[in-house]
């Protein structure tokens, strides 16, 4: 018997038709092939609708490059780019900062280059009606109140003893959006009730009680340096969390780890909140060196990275707003009167010990009354200027508003108010400084006055033969020449030497308001001064010297922006010192998109002696 021994296709076909797509089968995959077609035609769409130059790489990405290119030519039996990827990231983690230094000069020149040629962005319309923030005052007060004698003590030796006497729990959300919205983050101002008022570190001192002078905090370095605190405070890449601090905390102990908990926590919750629930990580860059964190500028710290998370925010990059929103509260509190006449009263140092939230609700209350925010008056723009000028730091001081502004606004003019008494002359003075009269502005020469310093035994002097030290934390005062041996001796690294007929290229920071330059041939001492307008910087030199010296030098300003130039010639005033607020005869007007990425302003600065002005 033969077996037919073919197979049986009717069957077997189930066997084979898994292998034959069925015409249901064929129409899910053409609707995913149109989807996936559909989705890449509207990413080109609106990547060509946005148009623009693209944005240009970080320093990593240049290193990578670089990196990947020379490692595939010598690893031609690697997998791809995924292995050459991951050995360009553990490369990148152990390089020195030096080393990344040449990239990261390089992404710097790219980016500045970039925003010399990209049009201004506008930004994106952001309607929201409730206020998202980590920043909570209530949560530090709970963690505040449980604390030991021992713990308060080394909170104290950290310089973060005035938040001890925190008592407000709550942010009032509404004011904190309302001020939010007039919060110019490029010129660091509250733009409130028909004023500009800018905010500095000192003001930051005087409302939080935190040092607005010292060493400046960085919060960044290697990972290697924190491996062991990372592993100790469980961080992970999304920060730390705020319950283990508080577990931390509830213990008696008040050693360095007590120390190293509190500061992530206080920073973490209150001072430099970020957009995120838990603790920043970078924050661990800090605790490397507990016996110098009473050396840091705080408030400093504080201001910028209150700037920087509204930045952010407003540019649609988080959907929370990070920073010390609580400063912001109490500054407007106390710099705002309403109701009665505007006198001004006392002043409790520092201002957060002051206002419980009894007195805010009453504040909240009036203010409604009035119609709402921005109903009141600006009793005094230069009122947080120069805590740091106050004897005893630990004593709370009560002064009256003015008062604090004539103690720190030494030389400080400000313009002269409508309802001053009998219309009378602003006169600022104190032990060390002889007082300097104006009228709106207007100088009076010659500038005489006496000296009123029990300890100099020089007595009498007048204007036109003496000059004071143009630093803000120094008290000298003496002749012309004497000024220039102070300056060379005592802040040879607080200035710029320069040569007469030598362009020098210098750099104003964010903050800064002013550079002092000295001659290396005479050491006659020249101020570079920065002011802020509508639209950008105004720049001008003077020269310090007796008023009654008629020699004026000849000086030039440049700044640049791509292809494109700025530039002044003019002749210096001669001041006995460093005066905010005067009239300019002439200035160079810089506008803000001549700044770097970083806020600074670059210039070249060029003064002639007036000897050499005939060949010039």
């Amino acid at each position: 018997m033969v077996t037919d021994s073919s197979p049986n296709f009717d069957d077997g076909a189930d066997i084979f038709s898994p292998m034959v797509p069925s015409e249901s089968d064929s129409m899910v995959v053409k609707r995913k092939e149109m989807a996936a077609f559909e989705l890449e035609g509207s990413r080109r769409k609106k990547k060509k609708k946005q148009g623009g130059t693209p944005r240009p790489a970080c320093s990593w990405v240049h290193f990578s490059r670089e990196f990947i290119k020379e490692y595939s030519a010598s690893h031609p039996e690697s997998s791809g780019l995924k292995v050459a990827t991951k050995a360009a990231s553990d490369a990148w983690k152990v390089m020195t900062l030096e080393e990344k230094s040449k990239y990261t000069k390089r992404a710097r020149e790219v980016w500045n280059d970039y925003l010399s040629s990209a049009p201004a962005r506008e930004p994106k319309p952001r309607k929201q009606a409730n206020l998202v923030t980590r920043c909570s005052p209530g949560r530090l007060v709970n963690v505040l109140k449980h604390f030991t004698d021992e713990q308060k003590e080394a909170v104290r030796s950290m310089g973060f003893g005035s938040l001890l006497d925190l008592k407000c729990r709550t942010l009032r959300r509404s004011l904190c959006l309302w001020l939010l919205e007039r919060f110019n983050t490029i010129r660091r101002s509250l733009e409130i009730c028909g004023e500009r008022i800018p905010l500095y570190p000192h003001d930051v001192e005087l409302v939080m009680g935190l040092p607005a002078s010292g060493k400046e905090v960085v919060n960044s370095g290697p990972d290697d340096l924190v491996i062991e605190l990372r592993q100790k405070y469980n961080a992970s890449n999304r920060g730390i969390s705020v319950r283990f601090l508080e577990e931390r905390l509830g213990q008696p102990e008040a050693g360095d780890d007590f120390k190293r908990a509190f500061l992530l926590y206080v920073l973490g919750t209150l001072l430099c909140p970020t957009a995120r629930l838990d603790v920043s990580p970078s924050f661990l860059h800090l605790l490397t060196d507990m016996d110098s964190i009473h050396e840091y500028n705080w408030a400093k710290f504080l201001l910028d990275r209150l700037v920087r998370e509204v930045s952010r925010y407003r540019q649609g990059k988080q959907r929370a707003v990070g920073g010390c929103l609580l400063f912001l509260q109490l500054f407007y509190y106390e710099s705002v009167a309403i109701g009665g006449t505007c006198e001004p009263g006392p002043v409790v140092v520092p201002c957060v010990s002051l206002w419980t939230e009894e007195a805010i609700s009453e504040r909240e209350k009036q203010e409604k009354e009035l119609g709402g925010y921005g109903s009141g008056e600006v009793i005094c723009k230069e009122r947080g200027l120069g805590l740091g000028l106050l004897t005893d730091r630990d004593h709370v001081d009560v002064l009256p508003l003015r008062e604090v502004a004539a103690r720190a606004n030494r030389g400080t003019l400000v313009r002269q108010d409508e309802n001053l008494q009998d219309n009378v002359p602003f006169a600022y003075k104190n032990e060390t400084m002889p007082p300097l009269r104006i009228d709106n502005y207007s100088y009076k020469n010659p500038l005489e006055y006496t000296n009123t310093n029990p300890h100099d035994s020089r007595g009498m002097y007048t204007g036109q033969s003496t000059c004071a030290c143009p630093l803000l934390n120094c008290n000298f005062t003496g002749l012309f020449q004497e000024l220039s041996d102070h300056f060379s001796s005592k802040h040879w690294d607080s200035g710029r030497r320069f040569q007469y007929n030598s362009p020098l290229p210098v750099s104003l920071g964010m903050d800064e308001t002013f550079l002092v330059l000295q001659a290396e041939d005479d050491g006659v001492l020249f101020l570079l001064n920065k002011g802020t307008e509508n639209i950008g910087h105004t720049v001008m030199v003077t020269c310090i010297g007796p008023s009654n010296n008629d020699e004026r030098f000849l000086y030039c300003l440049v700044s640049e922006r791509g292809n494109s130039s700025l530039k002044l010639k003019s002749y210096t005033q001669t001041l006995p010192g460093r005066v905010e607020g005067i009239p300019p005869s002439d200035f160079l007007l810089v506008p803000f998109g001549y700044l770097n990425s970083s806020g600074e302003l670059n210039l070249e600065v060029c003064i002639w002696n007036p000897s050499d002005l005939g060949e010039v």
